[in-house]
């Protein structure tokens, strides 16, 4: 299990099992004996990227009887204000690093130890005076941690493919998570794309004790905690400038080098111009631009470099979709269609060949309303007092028109805009954001696996999201839905699997719980208005940031793969898609697919996205469901 995540920690491995004796103290190349109902046991395995304290605190780690023992993958970044708080209460410690702080923290705390980390986390802590294990991810779900509980007993692991190394371990396709990975481009979380295994939550912890599973969250966001009365930007200022550097002065503690993505947006300026004030050495910034200039953003990163005077470094891909798919595929583990992983993994690799640790500005976009959809939710909530008659009436005359075969095309835009007026504001952004809308979903799959969508939404998370806030403002409801579901399901996972894969850790200032609590209070604002998006963080950090950095659009973060479509990809599209084995599932229906097929490489329409996910998935059920998968990963890094 540990093997085939070996990435992920490539400095050392350890196990610890108990009970323990001489035949099972040290596992060395044997098998694992599984324990017994009648005979309870743990065994617990790492694999350890050394960041703090490269020379101890090798894992699993115990208390200092060894009846408290961890394995834990991440950063406690307050950690040594926690451990001198732990040596005045009388603890002894034996490590310079941050686990062992956890285990004197669960042993003064108890389950409450989590509430005092601050920090990206997924652990586990083996309790054997009380015979009781606990499974902890961290609050935004920055950490991922699978999990299967079968019969008694529990397998958990950073990765799916840990589990599926287990002789016998079931693989059984769920096939209402196919309905909401086609929705979506993800498998949300509790849920996973194989039966019987699930995701726990961000800011869940779990007991596991005499056989049985109890989940508990030990935090949420405060979007239910607005402050009305501070509506001017200025009265927010100085709050976001300090907990924010605090943030990035917590994430500068590394015992190997560190340096941070710089892509020339707001959100990653900001992190480096920080970094850059707390430092007495210029701060190594990295990029990737690519050949085609409408996903190039090198041009803002050199402005940013400039200016901040950081070591910057940047190279032109030419991404390789041919030979990435495979490690793609299983790196990720579960079908994830969000296409901007391609070049994340070009990114990860390049940023390892300097530096061990990266920041990056993660989660700007969803704390401070930096998405352009959010401009257009805004936009289109202001015709919602129109009769919904009138409403329907100009979507339907719009709908006629004919549509572009561009992605990025503002008539392509302009048209899905108005085509949504009819709709509920939750119903409109949920068509925005998917990638098969209800309608589309239903002409794609076959009749009986539509069945199980009238059963059970597959966007149910989404609204369920929306629900938390009702007494909020819309947008702030929408960016609110966004934290608990797109962010750590695609952005978090697309960034942790892909820096992991090259291993490189990433952190991420923004994501700090107290960065969150307080952007979660701002009313919506001092956050957007019609003409700017993020404003209080542009005017707090208008010293940072480039002119043509402060107004520019975002761009996103992709590949064409519309064009890939059209060429170098276009023979996969055929073989695989049309493929008899793919059609032979039982999932989609034939016509719909080759009608995808066939509008996008004629031009007559941009199907690139839909016609990704559905590759994705079929991909990865030859790989996992097909065929055994290998214990490391089937290419290396182009």
């Amino acid at each position: 299990m540990t093997d085939s995540i070996r990435h992920r920690g490539p400095d050392a491995d350890g196990h610890y099992m108990w009970p323990t004796n001489d035949s099972r103290s040290s596992l060395g190349s044997r098998a694992i004996e599984s324990p017994s109902p009648a005979k309870p046991g743990v065994a617990l395995g790492h694999r350890r990227l050394s960041i703090i304290d490269v020379a101890g605190s090798a894992q699993p780690l115990g208390n200092e009887d060894g009846s408290v023992q961890i394995v834990f993958n991440g950063e406690i970044y307050n950690y040594l204000e926690l451990r001198a708080d732990l040596l005045r209460a009388g603890h002894q410690f034996r490590t310079d690093g941050d686990t062992e702080v956890i285990v004197h923290l669960y042993e003064q705390h108890g389950l409450d130890f989590v509430k005092h980390l601050r920090g990206m986390f997924a652990l586990a802590i083996w309790d054997s005076n009380q015979q009781r294990l606990v499974i902890v991810r961290d609050r935004l779900g920055k950490k991922p941690l699978y999990y299967r509980l079968d019969e008694g007993r529990l397998a958990f692991g950073s990765e799916l493919k840990t589990l599926l190394q287990i002789p016998g371990i079931p693989r059984t396709l769920d096939r209402q998570s196919v309905l909401r990975f086609l929705t979506l481009q993800y498998v949300p979380h509790p849920h996973c794309m194989l039966e019987g295994f699930s995701k726990l939550p961000p800011a869940t912890l779990a007991v596991v004790q005499n056989g049985q599973m109890k989940l508990q969250t030990y935090w949420s966001a405060p979007f239910d905690q607005p402050e009305p009365g501070r509506t001017r930007v200025e009265d927010w200022q100085d709050e976001l400038r300090s907990t924010l550097t605090e943030a990035v002065r917590l994430r500068l503690r590394s015992d190997v080098p560190l340096g941070a993505f710089l892509s020339g947006g707001v959100d990653s300026t900001v992190i480096c111009g920080l970094m850059q004030t707390q430092l007495d050495r210029p701060v190594q910034t990295f990029s990737i631009g690519f050949p085609v200039a409408a996903f190039d953003e090198r041009e803002y990163a050199r402005q940013a470099s400039k200016q901040l005077g950081t070591d910057h470094h940047e190279a032109v891909v030419t991404p390789d979709a041919l030979a990435i798919l495979p490690q793609l595929i299983w790196h990720y583990d579960e079908p994830f269609g969000d296409s901007s992983a391609i070049p994340t993994m070009y990114l990860s690799k390049m940023t390892r060949e300097h530096v061990t640790v990266a920041l990056t500005g993660d989660a700007g976009d969803e704390l401070f309303c930096g998405y352009e959809r959010y401009r257009a939710a805004r936009m289109t909530g202001q015709m919602d007092f129109v009769p919904r008659w009138m409403r329907q009436m100009m979507s339907s005359v719009i709908s006629r028109l004919p549509a572009s075969a561009e992605h990025r095309s503002f008539r392509r835009r302009l048209k899905r805009l108005v085509e949504s007026l009819a709709q509920d504001p939750e119903r409109r952004y949920l068509n925005w954001i998917t990638i098969f809308n209800s309608s589309r979903l239903e002409w794609l799959v076959t009749p009986e696996l539509w069945k199980l969508a009238q059963a059970e939404d597959p966007a149910a998370c989404i609204f369920s999201a929306y629900e938390k806030y009702p007494q909020r403002d819309f947008i702030t409801r929408t960016t609110a839905t966004d934290v608990q579901t797109y962010l750590p399901c695609d952005i978090l996972t697309k960034v942790d699997i892909a820096s992991m894969a090259a291993s490189l850790e990433c952190r991420c200032p923004m994501l700090d719980h107290k960065v969150v609590e307080l952007a979660a209070r701002m009313p919506i604002e001092v956050k957007q208005t019609m003409k700017q998006s993020k404003k209080v963080l542009v005017e707090t950090f208008k010293d940072l940031i480039p002119p043509d950095i402060q107004t520019r659009k975002k761009m996103g973060f992709g590949v064409p793969i519309d064009h890939w479509f059209r060429a170098e990809l276009k023979p996969m599209l055929y073989d695989v898609l049309l493929s008899e084995r793919c059609l032979g599932r039982g999932l989609l229906n034939p016509s719909a697919v080759r009608t995808l097929v066939e509008e996008h490489v004629s031009g007559t329409m941009d199907h690139a996205y839909r016609l990704w996910n559905l590759l994705c998935l079929e991909l990865w059920q030859r790989m996992i469901l097909d065929d055994v998968p290998p214990i490391s990963a089937p290419t290396s890094f182009v």
